[in-house]
Parts: structure tokens; sequence; C-alpha cells
């Protein structure tokens, strides 16, 4: 039986994007519909590392990994890889990516990046007090962990560059650092973000921001596939679902693409899947998330358990979890770890990708009423508090803080 919904706005999505752009909406008094296929804060929204990462500020694609982009995807150990079945569809995206990794770009990427993370601590700090979640944010920076003294020497001109974008970091010693994490073995010291906040349990917070949302707003389970314009507002459909809305907001992660093309924007999304491992322990070994920078994955201390979040694998939303990934992550956490046995669980999700690590932000290019709110690729739980303020200004017409050229859809 088709589901027949009128509403002010829909917002298709429900991950932690869309749900703080419902949140924000009903705030102000809008009529809101959920629409997605799932339940709310499930998907890349529950397995990521938890960190609101207002340090990063570099794009995936930089001179460094385009000098090294064969040998990146091609190895099979490589923090960023490919399935080779996904190669003839991904070249399109890959060639965008190689561009936008040149000198030039990589500077104007980063630059775009650091003004939307700027605010997003106290973004996320005022939203947890919003929905009772203030005792899930841990005020304890971040590090990035360094194995060689020529590594910890070399990071002193990636840190120099992360500060002339109003990163706050500081250098930290090898004993120094083993006073902050008595847990990990000798490094040769760190980059700690002291400013930085993480989750203690980012599904929890996503679960919590869900209930106080679906208090004002509604949640229709199910898949949306077309958006139509009309002249009396936007008609989506899926199976069982027509839904008439004034506005429409897509918000739906790495399954936007074939929404944004609906609404007749046409934008380079591609899918990178990530992966975790999970241990539970009563008391885990670190008190913050900490990065081994020449291995690119996380450890990220959390309640009852410690989570292992790593590896770029561009393949698709279709191919099933790649063995191999998993047993990598495993290794790595090893490597820092040894004694760690088989992990409890594990988990794979989706993260929406753009050649330039930009999201996907303002309305639509073919016409007023659709909105844009996704591809924010490895931040997107750090960007979701300032996306919702973003897209609640333009939708009501006001002035957003920030410039939306860089973001917008019809950037391509």
């Amino acid at each position: 039986m088709t589901q027949h919904i009128l509403t002010e706005i829909a917002v298709l999505g429900a991950g932690v994007v869309g749900l703080a752009i419902a949140e924000r909406l009903v705030a102000e008094g809008r009529d809101v519909v959920l629409v997605d296929p799932g339940q709310p804060g499930m998907g890349a929204s529950y397995g990521n590392a938890g960190t609101v990462a207002d340090y990063a500020v570099m794009p995936v694609g930089t001179p460094d990994v385009l000098k090294n982009l064969p040998s990146l995807l091609f190895d099979r150990n490589s923090p960023l890889a490919i399935r080779r079945a996904a190669l003839p569809a991904l070249m399109p995206w890959l060639l965008r990516f190689a561009r936008q990794s040149l000198p030039g770009p990589t500077a104007r990427n980063a630059a775009a990046i650091a003004r939307l993370v700027a605010d997003a601590c106290p973004s996320w700090q005022g939203l947890a007090e919003r929905i009772g979640g203030s005792g899930i944010l841990q005020e304890k920076g971040c590090l990035y962990l360094y194995d060689t003294p020529a590594a910890f020497t070399a990071a002193q001109r990636d840190m120099a560059g992360r500060r002339a974008l109003g990163i706050s970091v500081d250098l930290i010693d090898s004993a120094t650092l083993a006073a902050m994490e008595p847990g990990l073995p000798e490094k040769a010291g760190a980059a700690f973000f002291p400013k930085a906040v993480f989750m203690s349990d980012p599904g929890l917070m996503v679960q919590q921001l869900a209930t106080h949302v679906l208090t004002k707003a509604q949640h229709v389970q199910a898949r949306a596939d077309t958006i139509t314009r009309q002249f009396d507002g936007m008609i989506v459909e899926g199976p069982g679902l027509r839904l008439h809305a004034r506005k429409v907001v897509i918000a739906a992660g790495a399954h936007s693409r074939a929404l944004a093309r609906s609404a007749g924007d046409r934008v380079p999304l591609d899918t990178e899947r990530g992966y975790h491992a999970e241990w539970n322990m009563p008391v885990p070994r670190l008190t913050r998330p900490c990065c081994p920078v020449s291995r690119g994955f996380y450890l990220c201390p959390m309640q009852g358990r410690l989570r292992v979040v790593g590896t770029v694998e561009l393949g698709g939303l279709t191919a099933p979890p790649s063995p191999h990934r998993i047993a990598k992550l495993i290794e790595d956490a090893r490597w820092v770890f040894p004694d760690l046995g088989e992990p409890d669980r594990t988990w794979m999700g989706f993260r929406p990708s753009m050649p330039d690590s930009l999201p996907v932000i303002g309305p639509s290019a073919a016409g007023p009423d659709v909105y844009h709110a996704y591809g924010h690729g490895h931040i997107g739980l750090t960007l979701a508090p300032i996306t919702a303020r973003l897209i609640a200004d333009t939708i009501a017409g006001r002035a957003p803080e920030l410039d939306l050229r860089p973001y917008l859809p019809s950037r391509f």
C-alpha cells in the first residue's frame, strides 16, 4: 500500500546530517518528515571514529597522494584502495580527483574545509546540550602519532600549514606523549590537537538526536527514488511512497547521487567503504583518539570497548564487505597492541565521497525548493551541526554565515 504524505519540508536521509537539519528546522517551527529506509542514525553515523575533527582540514587529494596514487590504489595493504571491478565506473571520479589533487586546487579545498570546521566543536557542544548528550562528548583532544624521528620532524611542515588555517596544534615529544597515553608503545612524538572533542559513543549520541527530533518530526521508513517538481511543490516517490512537500532536502549520504540527478543536478558523488573492528574492554587502553599516521587508521576509546576505524576502499554500494580490508584493520590494531585477540565485532559502512573533498551544501542549480546536504566524506559527523545551520538559513531566506559558493552543486 502506498503511503500518501503531505508536509512542508521532506528531509531525505536520517543519518546524523539529516537529523541535525531536522533538529534545526523543527526548532524553527517547521513541519518536517524524515524519509529513510533504515533506522535513524544507523549507517555511517553509527560506525565512525566519533571524532569532531576540527583539525581535519586537508582534503583526501593532495600532491603527495597524486604522486603515489597508482601504488596507493592497487596495493592491497594501502589505506586507500580500490575494488578493481569498480575501476571502469570510477574512472570519471578518479580523473576529477587527480585534478583536485594538484597544488592550487588542494590549497583552495583546504581553505574551504577550514572555514566549515572552524566552529565544529562549539557547534556540537551546543547541539549535545540541546539533546541531553553533553555527557557523551569528551573534551580531551586527539593525537597523531609518529613512529620515527624523521616522521616527527617532517610533521612540522604539515602542522605549520594547519596552523595557518586556524588549527590549534602542539607537537609533543615522546616523554610527554607517554605521560598522556601510558598505554601506548613508545613513539617518536605526536601532534596534539587540544581543542578537538570526541564521542564516547557516537551511536548513542545519534540515537539521542533522533529521539529528540522525532518528538516533533515524523520518520517515514521508506526509500525515496525520485523527486519531481510540479506547480504546487515537490513530489518524492519510492516503493510504497508518494510524498508531497513544499521543499526537499537531500541528505542521504552515499545514496544521494541518484536523488540529485532526479532533481536536475549532476553531482560527481561516489562511495568510500569504511570499516571498523571493536574489542570489548571495560577500560579502553587510551583516553583519546589516536591516529598512527604511517598506517592511516584511528584507535578510538569508547564506552566499554576499543574501536579501530580506518581504510578507504572505493568500491560502490553493492559489493559485499572485503575480508582483506577487515583483516588489514585487525593487523594494524595488533601492530599497536600485539596482545589483542579476535575482535568482538566488525562493521562496514558507506561514506559519500566527493573528488574535491568538499561537501555539497546549498540549493539546487536546477530550480528552487531542493537543497543539497551530503558528500561530507570523513567529516560528516563533524560538520552535521554547521550544515544544519547553513541549510536552515538558506531555506528561510536568511544570509548563511558562510559563503556557500565553494560547496554548491553548481560548482561542477
